[in-house]
């Protein structure tokens, strides 16, 4: 079995574990960033097999500048879509920071 054959590719910015909806960047984000074990993420993504978890390190590895791009304008687009957000918050966001403004100033008064 050749190691590509364990990932969907969708689209340049979307390779998915095969069978699943879970991307390799989140399999990798918890490898490379919060430097968790194969098993550990198996903990955190119970749908996966361990060996899928291996694949998607191995591709990770095998794969290295083109995975490492991938990630990078992955995590840019995290950035861009929370800063998004901050700028124009759903209606719900607006109304629970305002009860919790109204809070911490009640509770200033007591």
């Amino acid at each position: 079995m050749q190691i590509e054959e364990y990932f969907d590719f969708l689209a340049p910015d979307d390779i998915r574990v095969k069978g699943h909806r879970v991307g390799i960047e989140s399999v990798l984000y918890e490898y490379l960033f919060r430097e968790k074990s194969p098993e550990e993420i198996a903990q955190r993504f119970p749908s996966l097999t361990l060996e899928q978890i291996y694949a998607t390190i191995l591709y990770y590895l095998h794969n290295r500048a083109k995975v490492e791009a991938y990630m990078k304008e992955w995590l840019e687009w995290g950035e861009r879509m929370r800063a998004k957000q901050d700028r124009n918050p759903p209606p719900v966001v607006v109304r629970l920071r305002a009860l919790k403004a109204e809070r911490a100033k009640a509770q200033m008064a007591q």
